[in-house]
Formats: C-alpha cells, sequence, structure tokens
C-alpha cells in the first residue's frame, strides 16, 4: 500500500485507498489546475508567456494538488522517511518528452506485465510521462530504477535514487494511459535492498539505520529527526532548491560537505545524528562519516544566512499551508488561463493578482458603446447590455486596478462627450448674459453626453438619460455610497431604484414638476456603471435591500489579500500600441446595430441556467437559486458583448470565461451577502461558513438519513427539508436508494 495527502505542505499522509485514489483523480481541483497548466504550456508555445512565467505558475499550481507516496506508507501520518513503510512500489520519471501518450504506446503499452508496471499516466505539465512499477525481488529503489532505465533504454533519467518520502502529484482521470488497480493496491511484503547497495542511497535522507551505526544511534526517535517540527529532510530538500538543486556528479563531496556545515547548527553538531539525517548520492559510510566529522570539527560561528533562509522559509510555508487547511472559507474560482482576445489585451497590463477584478469591471464601459442595440435571452425576452459592477476588496487591495483599462476604453466617448459639454458651456454662458426678460435659446440639440459626474443629481439624470437619445449613461464611482447623490429629496432609497431599474429591460423612470424651469422627462433608464468599496462598507451599504433586487442585479467582484510585506505589483505600460490593438474591438461595437442573434450565447446560456440549477439541488440553497437567475443573465451578456467585439466571432475560450466570470460572481454574492439574505428571508440566524457548497460532496458515497440531516444541520438548515432533498436527488440520479434510509452515490460530480 501507498500514501496519500493533501498536498506538498500537508503534514498529515494517509494510507492510500482505491476510493480515495478515485476521488483524487475525479477531484474537479485536479481537472482544473490541470487544464490551467496545459493552458500556459500552450500560451507558451504561442509565444504568450515566458518560460519563467510558467514555471513559476506550474510550480505554484502543482502546489495545490494531492500528492501520492508511492514508495511508502507513514503509520505514524507524518512524512518523514523515518516513519516510512516501504510499498515494495517504485516511480519512474520520464521527463521533457513531446508527446508522452505516444512514447507510452511505442515503448511501454505492450510490456506493462513484464515491466510490472501498475500505473502509468502524463505528468501535470503534460511534457512527461510518470510509471508506478513493482520492485523486482532482492532489489531497492536506486537499483530498480537503474534496472528500468536499462529496461526502457533510457540513459536520461534521474539516477539519483528517490527517497521513500518522495511524492507524486495527482492527475485528472484522463491523463492516465494505464491502470492495473488490484496490484497497485495488494499489499505485498516491501523488499529488502541487496547487501552491497544498502538503504542509505536516498537522495534526500535515508529511511533505514545506515549500516554501521550504533543501536543506540538507531534508536532516535521521530522527533528528533525534525528541527521546530519540520523535518530534517525538508530542510534539506529546500537547502538544495537554494543552492542550485541536488548535486550532480563531480561535486558530491563539495556539496555535502557545505549541508553538513549548515546543518550542524540544527542538530547540536551530533555527528550521529547528521549521518542519519544526511543524503548520501552513492558516497561509501566512511567517506560520509570522515565528510561529516570534518564539517563539525570547523570553527563554530553563527548560524549562516543561507540557513536562516531555509528555515524561515519553511516556517512560512508551513504557517501558509495550516492557514489555508484551517479555514472554512473557500477562494474564488481562478481564472481560466486562456482568455477571449479582448479580456487577454485589457488585463495584459494588470498585475495577476488584480486580473479577475479587472476582467469583471471593464465591460460596463465596454456596453456603453452599443447603442439600439439588443440580445434575446433564453425566455424570449429582449435585452440591451445593461452591466453593473461593485469591486469590494480590503482596504489598501489595490482597487484602483480597474481604472486605467476603462480610460482607455471611454477614450472616444471622452471625446465625444468633450465637445457637447463644449456646447452647452457655450450655450449656458449665453443664457447667463442675457437678462431675466430676454428671450432665451433653447438647450442645443443632440447633446449626447454619456459619461456622467459621480455625484449627479436627480434631476440632472434624468435630463442626461432624456438627451442620450437611447445611448447608455455611464460612471465610474471610487466609493460606492457616492450613489446616494441619486437619491432625490421625496423618498429614500431611490438610488436602489435606479440600480434595479437600469438592469430591466423596457423601464420607466423620471420626474414630473410645475416649474417651467424644472426637469419633467419619463425615460428608459439605460445606466451602466462601475464602483469600489471596502467589504465591510459594501456590506452596510446593501444591508438594507438584501431582498429587494440591487444584490442580484450587479455584477461583483473582490482582490484577494495579499501578504504582509509581500513585493508590490508592477503594472505594465498603457501605451499607442495598446490602444491601437483595443481599437478594432471598440469599432466593432460602435458600429452594431439592432436584434443580434448570438446561438453559442444562447446555448451557452442553457447550459448555465442547468448547471446553476444543479447545484441549486446539490446545495439546497433557496438563495443561491434565487441570486443564480439574473447572475446567469449578466454572465450570458458578457458573452453577448464579447461576441459583438470580436467581430461576430465565438470560440471556445468565451465560454470558458463566461462560466468562470458567472462563478466567480455567484462566489462573491453568496460570500459577501448569502448568508444576510438567509437571515433576512427567515429571520433566524445562520451559524456557518458563508456561501454554499454541494451537500453531497459533504456525505460519503454510502450514507444513511442521519447522515444526511447531520450535514444539513451543520450548513445551517433545517432536517425537516431532508427527505424531500433525498427524493429530489434519487429523481435526478444523483444517488440511489439501498435500503429505506441508506443511500449509495451513483457517480462522481463534478462542482460548479
Amino acid at each position: 500500500m501507498f500514501g496519500i495527502s493533501n498536498n506538498v505542505r500537508s503534514r498529515v499522509v494517509r494510507t492510500c485507498t482505491p476510493e480515495l485514489f478515485h476521488q483524487a483523480i475525479h477531484s474537479p481541483l485536479v481537472g482544473r489546475i490541470c487544464a490551467e497548466i496545459a493552458d500556459a504550456l500552450e500560451a507558451v508555445r504561442r509565444g504568450e508567456m515566458t518560460p519563467e512565467d510558467f514555471e513559476t505558475l506550474k510550480s505554484e499550481r502543482k502546489k495545490q494538488l494531492p500528492i501520492f507516496t508511492p514508495h511508502a506508507t507513514f503509520p505514524g501520518g507524518r512524512r518523514l522517511n523515518s516513519d516510512a513503510v516501504p510499498s515494495g512500489l517504485s516511480m519512474y520519471d520520464i521527463d521533457h518528452i513531446p508527446a508522452p501518450r505516444e512514447y507510452f504506446h511505442e515503448h511501454v503499452a505492450g510490456r506493462t506485465e513484464e515491466l510490472g508496471i501498475v500505473l502509468a499516466h502524463v505528468t501535470p505539465s503534460t511534457e512527461g510521462l510518470r510509471l508506478f512499477f513493482i520492485i523486482p525481488p532482492e532489489m531497492g529503489l536506486e537499483e530498480a530504477q537503474r534496472w528500468m532505465s536499462h529496461q526502457l533504454n533510457d540513459g536520461s533519467y534521474d539516477q539519483c535514487v528517490k527517497d521513500y518520502a518522495r511524492s507524486s502529484f495527482a492527475v485528472p482521470a484522463d491523463y492516465i494511459l494505464y491502470l492495473n488497480e488490484a496490484e497497485l493496491f495488494r499489499e505485498r511484503e516491501a523488499q529488502k535492498a541487496k547487501p552491497h547497495e544498502g538503504e542509505d542511497t536516498g537522495s534526500i535522507s535515508s529511511v533505514r539505520n545506515p549500516a554501521g551505526t550504533s543501536e543506540k544511534d538507531a534508536s532516535v526517535s521521530s522527533d528528533e529527526l525534525a528541527f521546530k517540527g519540520i523535518p530534517y529532510a525538508d530542510l534539506i530538500a529546500r537547502w538544495f532548491s537554494l543552492t542550485g538543486g541536488e548535486p550532480v556528479a563531480g561535486e558530491r563531496n563539495d556539496r555535502l560537505h557545505r549541508l553538513a556545515s549548515h546543518l550542524r547548527y540544527i542538530t547540536d553538531n551530533n555527528e550521529s545524528l547528521l549521518l542519519r539525517i544526511m543524503p548520501r548520492y552513492g558516497l561509501e559510510e566512511e567517506e560520509m562519516r570522515s565528510l561529516i566529522h570534518s564539517a563539525c570539527a570547523s570553527k563554530f560561528c553563527s548560524m549562516p544566512r543561507l540557513m536562516k533562509d531555509v528555515i524561515q522559509q519553511e516556517e512560512q510555508e508551513r504557517a501558509q499551508a495550516e492557514t489555508e487547511a484551517g479555514s472554512d472559507v473557500p477562494l474564488p474560482p481562478p481564472m481560466p488561463r486562456k482568455l477571449p482576445p479582448l479580456i487577454r489585451l485589457l488585463v495584459s497590463r494588470t498585475p495577476e493578482i488584480y486580473r479577475p477584478a479587472v476582467a469583471h469591471a471593464v465591460f460596463p464601459s465596454l456596453a456603453a458603446h452599443l447603442w439600439k442595440v439588443k440580445f434575446r435571452y433564453i425566455d424570449n425576452v429582449e435585452h440591451e447590455a445593461t452591466l453593473m459592477n461593485v469591486l469590494m476588496a480590503g482596504t489598501g487591495a489595490g482597487k484602483d486596478c480597474i481604472s486605467e483599462p476603462i480610460n482607455r476604453i471611454m477614450a472616444d466617448i471622452r471625446l465625444r462627450d468633450e465637445e457637447n459639454l463644449r456646447r452647452e458651456r457655450e450655450w449656458k454662458k449665453e443664457v447667463n448674459s442675457r437678462g431675466a426678460n430676454k428671450d432665451r435659446r433653447q438647450r442645443p440639440e443632440g447633446l449626447v453626453i454619456q459619461e456622467i459626474d459621480a455625484d449627479m443629481t436627480n434631476p440632472a439624470f434624468v435630463m442626461r438619460t432624456a438627451e442620450a437619445d437611447g445611448h447608455f449613461l455611464y460612471t465610474k464611482l471610487n466609493e460606492i455610497d457616492q450613489f446616494d447623490a441619486l437619491r432625490g429629496n421625496g423618498r429614500g432609497g431611490q438610488q436602489f431604484q435606479i440600480m434595479c431599474l437600469a438592469f430591466d429591460p423596457g423601464n420607466r423612470y423620471g420626474q414630473t414638476r410645475v416649474g417651467t424651469q424644472s426637469v419633467t422627462e419619463k425615460v428608459t433608464v439605460r445606466f451602466n456603471w462601475n464602483a469600489a468599496t471596502t467589504i465591510q462598507k459594501g456590506k452596510r451599504y446593501f444591508s438594507k435591500v438584501l431582498t429587494d433586487g440591487p444584490v442580484s442585479r450587479i455584477n461583483f467582484c473582490t482582490i484577494p489579500e495579499r501578504e504582509i510585506g509581500a513585493d508590490m505589483p508592477v503594472y505594465g505600460t498603457y501605451d499607442a500600441s495598446f490602444d491601437e490593438q483595443l481599437r478594432p474591438f471598440i469599432e466593432n461595437l460602435t458600429k452594431a446595430r439592432g436584434l443580434i442573434d448570438c446561438p453559442q450565447a444562447f446555448r451557452l446560456a442553457t447550459k448555465l441556467r442547468e448547471e446553476n440549477a444543479e447545484f441549486a439541488r446539490l446545495s439546497q440553497s433557496r438563495v443561491y437559486e434565487n441570486l443564480s437567475f439574473r447572475a446567469n443573465v449578466i454572465a450570458w451578456l458578457k458573452a453577448c458583448v464579447l461576441f459583438v467585439a470580436s467581430g461576430y466571432r465565438w470560440e471556445k475560450s468565451i465560454e470558458d470565461f463566461v462560466r468562470w466570470s458567472l462563478q466567480y460572481d455567484m462566489w462573491c454574492k453568496m460570500e459577501f451577502f448569502g448568508d444576510a439574505i438567509e437571515e433576512a428571508q427567515d429571520g433566524r440566524t445562520v451559524n456557518r461558513t458563508p456561501g454554499r457548497c454541494n451537500l453531497l460532496k459533504l456525505l460519503p458515497d454510502e450514507f444513511s438519513l442521519a447522515d444526511a440531516i447531520r450535514v444539513r444541520q451543520a450548513e445551517g438548515m433545517d432536517a425537516e427539508g431532508t427527505k424531500g432533498m433525498l427524493r429530489q436527488w434519487v429523481h435526478r440520479r444523483y444517488v440511489t436508494i439501498v435500503t429505506n434510509d441508506n443511500y449509495s452515490k451513483l457517480k462522481y460530480r463534478k462542482d460548479n
């Protein structure tokens, strides 16, 4: 048997069962991360990403993947070589091959039984092949790997022995090329190494007591094989990563001597302990003893800076992993790596941490370019591109990141507005220069001024809307409460009414006044806008209207909190080249007219509605379902805008982006407002993690009615609805009835 763990930073290792194995390879997280890595590799090949950026992304993404430990299990639950129980399996890597699937079929597929292979899969990078195989009798890890290299005639394999704690990243099911499940999970007695080979040749640290050490030395406890709770093996691996990687032939003695010289500061200069934890890289026992003694005999000074960095980085990474593991708050879904061309351009000068926010925030200003353009939704109602966005993030999070992309999008509208504002100023100057009893020229015709002031009063808003001749008005508010200028004097909450009307097709709004100089108009509100706020202020601002409609009609986004002391994000340059690349997209939007048919967006909206309904059934969240109705319309409108901006061309990246945009919008709404809306609806306090999750995922593959009740109650839901939920799940073929009160999942389900 072998082990499984949540990720490389997790200290906890469990024995991997077939059920845990299949959960990992069918996990939506694993599928998404590997798809992102594959997309990024394609971006490198197209010249859209540097190899360095790809390596950084790949490294960060792989840290989120579950891992297997094919060489051993760890009964103590910690991935320490000293605690390892060998599995009798070894893994063999064939790296940097352009077509691993073809390589497998040409060189391996017909020999799986002969070679003892029990699992073969493409690696997460998609540029390598990994084999799990049964170690031949009387061989250890090093000899088994050397044997496999000879069988495959592979002279470029990694000749450093993998240690027993070495991990293998999980991959999606479709990356697996061969699986012999019975042999993979068969319990077998681990083969002992041949005497001449020894168990002390691990690449990071050895597992068993090295030959020649005393029984007293061998009795060192597992806790002693760690410094401040961090396994020495992990510190050694970090040391190698900071010093250029593991040593190669010709530098082993020097590198290992330097390593021992550094490790002695965190091992009390204990030569016996160093002999136990140090990697050998093929050096004989006496060579290692001599090397370690030399390192420990040198002058003892303060701890080297490098060793301090190693410890600090390991401590920080573990603290971060424990924080993430101990937090029940999910992270927003990550943005697809392959983006529609327009979005790819608009985020191209944006630091990565801000890109999701920018990708959402650009749509109100883009849609403001559409005039007399409609799209037909799946309910047969015609909509204009009514898009509003609120960015909610912490103080100092960088909410101004959306400003420059919006400025570039709005440049042509502002140019025309400036001319009409000049005409309006001249008219006002002329009127004011005449006496009260003089004839006054009427306001000029065609004063289409789309961008309005953030603090515009209600009468001015109505007048600008009337004069806009069907164009969208637009504004960007630095704080959401600037909307209060539209509240009006007659009644409170009028600004929230405008938010709702701005989304609804065919709305009517205005005012009637007696005074000859007052504005008397009835208009259709066409008002796209952006606003920013802190999370707490945003929650307070909408707290009185949670169930009145504004929240469901607005598209929300956020910026994740950065670590304290993190490097400052650096922006790219918005220059003439950027403007020139943007120009065709803007021209496509301004030229469009009439009712535009986009069958791909229509089909996507239908598909997303079904996905939302499925998640609502599985989460049993009425709030999620209600919010998803208009969120689906918002996502569909974005798809339509991208379709028009791209010259009426559709591509798969639009579908992927729009699906992500919907999921991200719903994540924000449920995270910021979900529990408050539920409390407002039923008057009871909800005591659980914000948002909703798939209840079916929280249940084991075989579960009882009592299990389902407990899960519902843990999520703040009543027990009375359990039987109705289960009836619906049975009807939808999510589960099947085993007995009256026992159920079984029918298949692995994918999160929305």
